[in-house]
């Protein structure tokens, strides 16, 4: 039986594919699965990432809309706002209502409005200008604001790396 949440991913797949969006694509990881997406981000122009192709994995809870999804990058990729596991931390994939730190505003987290369209260009954005005050790699972080030599060296790596996966 369809829930609400795969019959929503099937409506915003569908229209992906009608429609494609610059500067990423998406698709099914297994097309029996509806709840995970494979995404290829093309790294925006003019920023650091500029000509990567970084690969994430979208997974979606069974009670989506009303829960965010998780976005793991699966492509090596260094900047504070990604885990060194991949895993991705924006606000909008935080848990929607009130920030139990005090970091966010319960408006900058989840809401059942967003789409992965919304998702994926939230993570663009990030790749355009990083958070480093709430950072889930601090020691990309601080490379970031105190040695950026070195953390463009190291996105430089990563951009030739996805071009060479590619």
């Amino acid at each position: 039986m369809a829930t609400q949440g795969s019959l929503l991913l099937q409506k915003q797949l569908k229209d992906l594919c009608k429609h494609p969006v610059d500067g990423f694509s998406a698709g099914l990881v297994d097309e029996r699965n509806i709840f995970e997406w494979s995404v290829t981000i093309i790294g925006p122009p003019e920023t650091l990432y500029d000509g990567g192709y970084f690969n994430a994995i979208m997974s979606f809870p069974s009670n989506y809309p009303n829960s965010p999804p998780t976005v793991k990058f699966i492509s090596k990729i260094w900047h504070p706002n990604v885990y060194t596991d991949g895993l991705v931390c924006i606000s909008i994939l935080h848990p929607p209502g009130e920030d139990p730190n005090g970091y966010e505003l319960a408006s900058e987290r989840w809401s059942p409005v967003h789409t992965v369209e919304s998702i994926v260009l939230s993570i663009i954005s990030m790749l355009s200008s990083p958070n480093d005050e709430s950072p889930a790699n601090i020691e990309a972080a601080k490379e970031w604001r105190e040695r950026r030599d070195d953390f463009k060296k190291k996105v430089s790596r990563c951009v030739r790396r996805s071009q060479e996966m590619f």
